[in-house]
């Protein structure tokens, strides 16, 4: 067993094969549920986790959001590096985005409140990357990031209302 960056190698290169012969093998559908606490607290459950948005102490959805995106963006550069049998010394990355909550607060006529514009950055220190590398990196993050990709295009929503 091979481990860099905390990742098992081969297991990965196994499951990348697996999905190369059957895409299949990549789909994901995730079910998360969040029940209010009260006040802006929401307990979220993703089968046996649990964890929490909103209230003191706690990320807001936005923040989590945006959360997301970088945590993504950890996880795949962190991958990545494995597979080029780079050893990561660190690696950070920050984002920052701006919103308005007009729209959120019921004022009418308000944009939309969610993200319109968000920008990150990456700071990897690793022994002997190269230029090629880092702008492989840059690459990764703008065409294979799942949350970068979802915030980059408009995914649908259907939402449902009912008592219960």
């Amino acid at each position: 067993m091979t481990v860099l960056n905390g990742i098992d190698v081969d297991e990965l290169r196994s499951f990348r094969e697996a999905v190369i012969n059957d895409r299949s093998e990549a789909s994901r559908w995730p079910v998360v549920v969040a029940r209010w606490e009260g006040g802006s607290r929401s307990r979220i459950e993703f089968g046996e986790t649990v964890t929490y948005i909103g209230g003191d102490g706690e990320l807001n959805a936005m923040q989590t959001l945006i959360a997301a995106l970088v945590a993504c963006d950890v996880d795949l550069i962190a991958m990545h590096a494995a597979l080029l049998e780079i050893p990561i010394e660190s690696l950070t990355v920050e984002a920052a985005g701006h919103f308005n909550v007009a729209s959120y607060l019921g004022i009418e006529d308000s944009a939309g409140s969610g993200y319109d514009r968000v920008d990150y950055r990456v700071r990897i220190r690793a022994q002997g990357v190269t230029e090629e590398q880092l702008a492989y990196f840059r690459r990764v993050c703008e065409v294979s990031s799942p949350v970068g990709d979802t915030f980059s295009r408009s995914v649908p929503l259907q939402v449902e209302v009912e008592l219960g």
